[in-house]
Formats: structure tokens, C-alpha cells, sequence
């Protein structure tokens, strides 16, 4: 039986500019490790066979020295630039794989705590369903607010969750979906949709249903100051 073959793009191409830093979020350090070290460390120790890098404009000789080669990751296979919006790096990234790959893994550098049972569950889940995301079920009430402030209407948090990455999908299902957006871009824009993951591009642009896997409550994303202080007490 052909072994399937999975590629996972870590994007570490944002700005961060929520962080108030001058350095960008992903090369922040936790505990002595920059946080983008600690995605490519849980993807190096899975069942993935390779790794696309998609880093900020210039950045690509530096991320190689200082992390990769300092660190020893092995599975990055490309390190290439990002585009200007979140959507554009990973058309990028899906553009770049020329091998061999049935499945594609897209997380954000930025959630450092990706945990290996997390990366089981998104593989059964995208064999299953051919598009899957991790995320968990909302602990708080939502309220849904309208123009002026008031709140409109409480959805049924037992329905609600939280998404996180990493999204998973067969390749050419996301390849098409991207492509089809990338064409498309400038009639979403004027309608003033909001690309926001990749699960909505695929829902939108190719009419598909996508999985909801468990992830894990801890699987955060660095975004503020007080994200950073969060992650280095998890570790």
C-alpha cells in the first residue's frame, strides 16, 4: 500500500505589531528558544515528511543560520518569503511544493505549544473528511453586538469554538481553494469579506465541509505582551 505523504507550512511572516516590540513575535524567546522553534520542533518529531518555512521579506538567510541550522531541523525543505496579507503566504506555501504530498498542514509559527496528539487527531481527521481544523469549544458566553454597541443575541456556546491551527486538508482540494481566492481577490475585497483562516476558504470557495478536531486549550497563540507571559509559565 502507497505510503501518503504530508507537508506541513509553518508561517512566521507577520508583523506582530500587537506586541509592541521591535523584534517580530515568532523570534520573541521563551525560555532561551525563540517561540517559531518550538512548531518546527513538534512537526520535526511527527509523522510529517517535510516542512515549508515562509518567513518575512529578507529574513531567509537569518531564520536559516540562527534556527534551523542552529537547532538542526532537518524537514524544512523551502524557506520562502511571505506575501502581504496571511492568505498570500500561504498561497506561497502551497505554490513551493514541488514533491510528492497528499496532505497539507498550514500552522501559524506563532502557537508554540502544538502537541503531538494534537497532530494524530488533525491526521485522522483530515483521512476522514479530506478538510479538517483544530480548535476547542468556547468556555465563556458570546454575545453578538450590533452597530452601536448593544448586544444583539447570545448564541448557543455549546455550538461555538475557538479555532486554532494547525488546518489540514488534501492538497488539491486547498490548492484549488487558494488558487480560486487568489483570482478572485479583488470582487471579495469589494464585498468586504475578511479572509480569517484557511477553513473559510475552503468552505467559501469550494462549497466543502470541514471537520472540527480537538486541539488543546494550551495550543495559544502568541499575540500580545501578555500571551508571552502566558507561554513561559507553560513551559
Amino acid at each position: 500500500m502507497k505510503k501518503t505523504r504530508s507537508t506541513a507550512i509553518v508561517l512566521a511572516a507577520g508583523q506582530g505589531k500587537r506586541m509592541n516590540s521591535s523584534v517580530r513575535k515568532q523570534y520573541l524567546l521563551i525560555k532561551d528558544k525563540p517561540v517559531l522553534y518550538y512548531s518546527l520542533k513538534a512537526f520535526e518529531e511527527s509523522d510529517i515528511d517535510d516542512i515549508v518555512l515562509v518567513v518575512g521579506e529578507g529574513e531567509e538567510a537569518q531564520v536559516q543560520r540562527d534556527i534551523l541550522d542552529s537547532y538542526g531541523f532537518c524537514k524544512v525543505r523551502a524557506v520562502i518569503c511571505g506575501g502581504r496579507e496571511r492568505y498570500h503566504s500561504v498561497a506561497y506555501g502551497i505554490r513551493s511544493i514541488s514533491w510528492e504530498c497528499d496532505y497539507i498542514f498550514i500552522h501559524d509559527g506563532a502557537r508554540p505549544f502544538l502537541d503531538q496528539e494534537t497532530i494524530i487527531r488533525a491526521f485522522d481527521g483530515v483521512r476522514q473528511s479530506a478538510a479538517c481544523v483544530v480548535g476547542m469549544p468556547v468556555k465563556d458566553t458570546i454575545k453578538i453586538a450590533d452597530e452601536n454597541g448593544f448586544v444583539e443575541s447570545t448564541p448557543n456556546r455549546s455550538r461555538i469554538w475557538q479555532i486554532q491551527t494547525p488546518q489540514v486538508f488534501e492538497r488539491q482540494l486547498i490548492a484549488a481553494a487558494y488558487e480560486k481566492l487568489l483570482a478572485g481577490e479583488k470582487k471579495i475585497l469589494a464585498e468586504g469579506i475578511v479572509i480569517t483562516d484557511d477553513a473559510m476558504v475552503v468552505e467559501y470557495f469550494m462549497n466543502r465541509p470541514v471537520k472540527l478536531v480537538p486541539g488543546s486549550y494550551k495550543n495559544i497563540k502568541i499575540t500580545t505582551p501578555e500571551d508571552l507571559k502566558i507561554a513561559e509559565a507553560l513551559v
